[in-house]
């Protein structure tokens, strides 16, 4: 059996979350696993289910190897873990090369290329910060406009008639901590 793994960091990314399951769907996937969640954040858990609905015989397919690892000691971890289970991880979009980690080559052309995301992803985060502490040099620099903030009203109007918090947070498109903010409960 094929189950397809979907991920996308943010929930603004509702597009590229619809073309991976598209792709995945295409490509012979029978159950796919969704979430819209950090690659970096430790608990991901449709990962975790895609992992554990997993069979011997059965093979995990992604579109790209950064859908699921962010690191390449992360990707090889999950590489191993599937190959424990008897199972396989097949890689889509690789521009028309499909990797299957069953053979030894793709394996090793999987380690590098997940080698060569972590080093862009560093180059990446590393000129964002020079960028940053330039534009705060000269002032220009305000930070990330704050979510949930800018919905008190809404958030105290909402509370007002009774509706929970975590309905509220997913109303407003805000963490749960973002409505307690709003509310005074949480202290920044």
């Amino acid at each position: 059996m094929k189950i397809g793994y979907a991920r996308t960091s943010t929930t603004d990314q509702v597009a590229g979350l619809e073309a991976q399951a598209r792709d995945l769907l295409a490509n012979g996937c029978e159950r796919i696993f969704r979430e819209q969640i950090s690659g970096s954040s430790t608990d991901r858990p449709e990962l975790s289910a895609a992992l554990d609905h997993l069979r011997a015989g059965d093979v995990l397919v992604v579109t790209k190897p950064d859908r699921l690892a962010r690191s390449t000691a992360d990707l090889l971890r999950l590489v191993d873990k599937i190959k424990a289970k008897g199972c396989g991880l097949i890689v889509l979009s690789m521009h028309g090369v499909t990797l299957d980690t069953t053979s030894p080559t793709s394996k090793l052309m999987l380690t590098m290329l997940a080698a060569v995301a972590e080093f862009e992803r560093d180059i990446m985060k590393e000129r964002q910060a020079e960028g940053i502490a330039k534009a705060k040099a000269e002032g220009k620099y305000k930070g990330r406009k704050p979510t949930a903030r800018g919905q008190t009203e809404a958030v105290r109007a909402l509370e007002a008639q009774g509706i929970s918090r975590t309905e509220i947070a997913k109303r407003l498109g805000i963490s749960r901590t973002g409505v307690y903010r709003a509310l005074g409960i949480v202290k920044d």
